[in-house]
C-alpha cells in the first residue's frame, strides 16, 4: 500500500490527485489533538464517534490483516516498530473512524439499502464469477472465507458500503472538473522546449595558480565546517541469526536421507492435467447430456457452445490434484487418459463432464542433487529452535551486567567490534563498515550512550542483533595541516567555478545584446550543441537542473546553468517552444478527466466527513489504542 502511495504521487499529476487524499488524512488525524484518556470509555473501546464505538477486536482485526498484506507485498514479516514509524495504527484508525462517521450518518438519515439489492450487485460482481461466465455459489464461499468473513458478516459490510456510496455520491456525485485545469496539465507534462547551448568546462577556466598560504589559510577559515571530522564510534555488534548459527551445525547424511523421504512432496513436481469443465444443474441433465455425447451425436465443444460457455470459460486450465477444490471432480479428472471425456461426476457442489486434453507427468528431484540444500535447510530449522534458548542466554548476562564481546567469548558467538565508525558507516579513512543488512544499527548505537544496555534489534528474517558502545570520539574541527590538501582541492573548484560562472554570464550577455550564438560559441572555440524536444520529465540529454532551468526561460531568452559535475556552466538560448495538443475526445485525456473528477469529488468528501467528526464528537482513547497494536500509551 506504502509503496503503491509513494508511485502514485512520484509525478505531478499524482501529487494533485493525492491532494484530496491528503487533505482527509489531515482533517483526520485533528482527532488526535483531543485529550490522551477519557473517562466513560469502555475498557475495550479504541474510539467513540456519536453514538458509535471501535471496539479493541474490530481495531485489531483490521491492523494484523494489513500487517499481513504489507508483509506479503514487501516479501518479509513488517515487525511493530515498522509499523508504527509508516503510521500505520492511525492511518487504520482514521479509515475506521471515517466509515463510522458515515454509518453514523446514513443511520441519522434513516437510509437503507434491501437484502436483495445487496445480493443482486454480488451476483453481479465478476470476482465471483465461475467458468461459465455466471455466479459461482461455490467460489463465493471460497473467497468470504479466505478474506475471513462469515456470508452475513460479508453482507453486511457490502450494505454499509453501498450506503456510504449513497452519501459520496449525494456529496461529491455531480462534481465537473474544469477543463482549463486538464489543459494546464498536459501542458506542463507534454510541452517541448528546443534549445541551442554551449558547454564551458575547467579547460575554459584557464591556468589555475597554485594558491597562495593566505588564500589556503582564508579558505579553511571560511569552510571549517566542511573539513570538520564527523563523530566516530567505538561499536560491539552481536549477531544472532538462523543462517548464522546454521553454519556451525554439523547434518549427518542419515538425518538428510530421513528428510528426502519425509518431505518428499516437496522436491517433486506434481503431475499436470489441461482440464475442461462443463458444469450443471442436476445429475439428470449431465447423464442426458453424456449419452448424447458418448453416442457421437455430439462434440464436447458442441455441448459447451449449446451451453453458452466460452472456450476461456470451458476451461481450468493446466492444474496439479492439489490445486482442484473440490476431491470428487479431482479424482475423476486424474484418472481420465488424455483426451477423454468423463462420465458424470458429482461433486461436493455441482455435477460436471470432464475433458483432459494434455498431460505433464510429475517429477522427482533425485536426492544427490537436493541434498546439499536439504543439509542447509535442516541446519537453519535446528538453528531456529535453538534461537530463543541463546536469545535468553544472552539476555541474562546482559543482566547480569556483562559486556557484548565478554558474553559472545562465554557462549562461544562471533562478535564484531568496530573500534571507529561514523554515523554514515564509514571508517575515519573512508572505507564502508559490513554492517548487518535490512535493518539499521548505526541509528541506535548513535542515539544511545556508552555502555548502556540496549534492546535488541529483531532481524526481517529471524534473529537479533545487540549493540554497544565502546566508546565515543567527538566530533571536532581538524586542523589546517590535517586536511591541507582537500583545502587545496576546494580552493582550486572555487576558483574554477567562479571563473566558469564570470565568462559564462559574459556569453550570456553577449546574447542578450544579440550577437548571433554562433558567433559567440567560435570566438570562444566552444562546440554549439542543440537539444530538441526537452520535457520536464523524461529522458533528457541534459542533466535536471538545466531542463530545470530551461523551463523557467521563456522563448528566445537567454540562461546559464550549473552542469552534472557542479563546476562546468551551461549557456542557452530558446530557440523554440511547443503546446501540446488538447484533444477533449483523447482517451488519455479523457481518462485525466477523470481522475480530476475524482480528486475534487474527494476533496469534497474529505470536508464534510471532517464536518460530520466535528459534529458528532470524535474521542480517541490512547490506553485502549496502545493496548490493541501491543504498546504502552506513553509510546503515543
Amino acid at each position: 500500500m506504502l509503496r503503491g502511495l509513494r508511485k502514485a504521487s512520484s509525478n505531478w499529476l499524482g501529487k494533485v490527485v493525492m491532494a484530496a487524499v491528503v487533505a482527509f488524512l489531515v482533517i483526520s488525524f485533528a482527532v488526535w489533538g483531543i485529550g490522551d484518556i477519557f473517562r466513560g470509555f469502555g475498557v475495550s473501546t479504541v474510539a467513540t464517534i456519536g453514538k458509535s464505538e471501535i471496539t479493541i477486536d474490530q481495531f485489531r482485526q483490521l491492523y494484523n490483516d494489513r500487517l499481513q498484506q504489507l508483509g506479503r507485498q514487501v516479501g518479509r514479516p513488517i515487525t511493530p516498530d515498522q509499523a508504527r514509524a509508516a503510521g500505520l495504527d492511525r492511518q487504520i484508525l482514521t479509515q475506521l473512524v471515517a466509515e463510522a462517521v458515515l454509518d453514523e450518518r446514513a443511520r441519522e438519515l434513516g437510509l437503507g439499502f434491501p437484502d436483495a439489492e445487496v445480493v443482486r450487485q454480488i451476483m453481479q460482481d465478476p470476482t465471483f464469477r465461475g467458468g461459465n461466465g455466471q455466479f459461482d455459489q461455490t467460489r463465493f464461499a471460497y473467497l468470504v472465507r479466505q478474506a475471513g468473513y462469515t456470508e452475513q458478516r460479508f453482507i453486511s459490510e457490502q450494505r454499509r458500503i453501498s450506503l456510504r456510496r449513497q452519501l459520496a455520491a449525494s456529496v461529491g456525485g455531480d462534481v465537473t472538473a474544469p477543463q482549463t485545469t486538464a489543459e494546464a496539465m498536459v501542458r506542463y507534462e507534454n510541452e517541448e522546449r528546443f534549445i541551442d547551448y554551449v558547454v564551458l568546462g575547467a579547460a575554459q577556466a584557464g591556468d589555475i595558480p597554485a594558491p597562495t598560504p593566505e588564500q589556503l589559510q582564508t579558505t579553511y577559515e571560511q569552510r571549517k565546517f566542511a573539513f570538520r571530522a564527523p563523530e566516530y564510534r567505538n561499536v560491539l555488534l552481536l549477531m544472532l541469526s538462523p543462517d548464522a548459527l546454521a553454519a556451525g551445525i554439523t547434518v549427518s547424511d542419515a538425518d538428510v536421507k530421513k528428510a528426502y523421504e519425509e518431505r518428499s512432496s516437496r522436491y517433486a513436481t506434481p503431475e499436470k492435467r489441461q482440464v475442461q469443465q462443463i458444469a450443471f444443474a442436476n445429475p439428470e441433465e449431465a447423464k442426458a447430456a453424456h449419452e448424447r455425447l458418448s453416442s457421437g451425436g455430439l462434440t464436447f465443444e458442441a455441448l459447451a457452445a449449446e451451453r453458452n460457455i466460452a472456450p476461456a470459460d470451458l476451461d481450468l486450465g493446466l492444474v496439479s490434484r492439489a490445486d482442484m477444490l473440490d476431491p470428487a471432480i479431482a479424482a475423476a479428472a486424474f484418472s481420465l487418459a488424455d483426451g477423454a471425456v468423463s462420465a458424470p461426476v458429482s461433486g461436493r457442489f455441482t455435477t460436471a463432464i470432464l475433458r483432459v486434453t494434455k498431460i505433464e507427468p510429475g517429477h522427482a528431484t533425485p536426492l544427490e542433487e537436493i541434498a546439499p540444500q536439504i543439509r542447509k535447510d535442516l541446519a537453519v530449522e535446528r538453528a531456529r529452535a535453538s534461537l530463543a534458548e541463546l536469545r535468553d542466554k544472552v539476555e541474562d548476562e546482559l543482566a547480569a551486567g556483562q559486556r557484548l564481546d565478554e558474553i559472545a567469548a562465554k557462549l562461544k558467538l562471533p562478535v564484531q567490534a568496530i573500534p571507529a565508525v561514523d554515523r554514515s558507516g564509514r571508517t575515519p579513512d573512508g572505507q564502508p563498515v559490513a554492517l548487518p543488512k535490512d535493518v539499521d544499527v548505526l541509528g541506535p548505537a548513535f542515539s544511545t550512550q556508552v555502555g548502556l544496555e540496549n534492546e535488541a534489534i529483531t532481524l526481517p528474517g529471524g534473529g537479533y542483533v545487540w549493540y554497544e558502545v565502546a566508546g565515543v570520539t567527538p566530533s571536532r574541527e581538524r586542523t589546517f595541516e590535517e586536511v591541507k590538501e582537500r583545502v587545496a582541492e576546494r580552493w582550486r573548484n572555487d576558483e574554477i567555478a567562479a571563473r566558469l560562472t564570470a565568462k559564462a554570464d559574459g556569453l550570456a550577455a553577449k546574447l542578450k545584446s544579440g550577437t548571433w550564438f554562433p558567433e559567440v560559441a567560435t570566438a570562444e572555440g566552444l562546440k554549439l550543441e542543440t537539444a530538441a524536444a526537452l520535457k520536464r520529465r523524461g529522458s533528457n540529454a541534459l542533466p535536471a537542473g538545466v531542463v530545470e532551468q530551461v523551463f523557467r526561460t521563456p522563448k528566445e531568452g537567454v540562461g546559464v546553468a550549473t552542469g552534472a559535475n557542479g563546476l562546468d556552466r551551461v549557456v542557452f538560448r530558446v530557440t523554440d517552444i511547443r503546446a501540446p495538443a488538447f484533444d477533449p475526445a483523447a482517451e488519455d485525456v479523457k481518462k485525466l478527466m477523470g481522475q480530476l473528477r475524482t480528486a475534487y469529488s474527494d476533496d469534497l468528501m474529505a470536508q464534510y466527513v471532517g464536518q460530520l467528526q466535528s459534529e458528532m464528537g470524535v474521542r480517541i482513547n490512547q490506553q485502549a489504542l496502545a493496548q490493541a497494536v501491543g504498546r504502552s500509551a506513553a509510546d503515543q
